[in-house]
């Protein structure tokens, strides 16, 4: 009896609208399983694609390191500095060499230099003639012309009238004057502190003021126009001066 219902039941289910119903939700189930693993596969080839696309977009550097040799400075490293060390210790006694070289040649020039200062300029003798009267400045002589003692502070060299006088030593002619005593004077400036002065010259000096004049240029002639020493014949009074104080000619003018 059951049996039959149940069949009975069962065969009203197929024939019925439940059959299709349960068809449908079967067919619905299956779909959506079909879409939701196409949607995942779909997935991840975009995400394959992206990935791909971020790698192309990647720049790849490969970087290759050389290796190192014996011309780097890190090759080289302490023994380097060492084999520097050791070239420069090396060079020391060499530069210590030159210097005490220099410090002799220096030593020679200056040992010349001093022995340079202590000799007396080359002068050579304005005029040629004897001596008449010297040099005399630390006791008086008698002046014969002026009838009295007194001091020389030059030397009178005898020369005839007319006689050229020339530039004892050379030098710029610093003073042309005309002196109450002694007549037409020339002073030369030697630029190392010391002037020679040419006295009782002729009128007219052979020279003017501001000139340079060689050692032998002529500068003028013996005159007579010092009268302080009239007395005398004629001659050439010529003094020496170092940074203004009389000195003897004689110590300069060659023997």
């Amino acid at each position: 009896m059951s049996s039959n219902s149940s069949g009975k039941r069962l065969e009203g289910f197929f024939t019925g609208k439940g059959f299709y119903i349960v068809l449908f939700l079967c067919a619905a189930v299956i779909g959506v399983s079909a879409w939701m693993m196409a949607a995942g596969n779909e997935t991840m080839d975009d995400l394959n694609k992206t990935n791909d696309i971020s790698l192309e977009n990647k720049r790849v550097e490969t970087i290759i390191v050389p290796p190192k040799t014996e011309e780097e400075p890190e090759a080289s490293g302490a023994a380097g500095t060492e084999a520097q060390t050791q070239q420069d210790a090396a060079a020391l006694p060499q530069q210590e060499d030159a210097a005490d070289t220099m410090t002799e040649d220096l030593t020679q020039v200056w040992h010349e230099g001093d022995v340079m200062e202590v000799m007396a300029p080359a002068y050579i003798w304005p005029v040629q003639g004897e001596l008449e009267r010297r040099h005399q400045m630390d006791s008086l002589a008698y002046d014969v012309t002026m009838r009295d003692w007194r001091t020389h502070e030059g030397i009178d060299i005898s020369a005839a009238l007319g006689t050229t006088v020339t530039a004892a030593h050379s030098g710029t002619v610093s003073a042309i004057e005309t002196d109450d005593l002694y007549g037409t004077v020339v002073t030369i400036d030697h630029g190392d502190g010391s002037s020679s002065v040419y006295a009782n010259l002729a009128d007219t000096p052979a020279v003017s003021v501001g000139q340079w004049v060689d050692s032998g240029s002529v500068i003028g002639s013996v005159g007579t126009t010092a009268l302080c020493e009239i007395g005398q014949g004629t001659h050439l009074h010529f003094a020496i001066y170092v940074d203004g104080q009389s000195v003897d000619p004689l110590t300069y003018l060659p023997a």
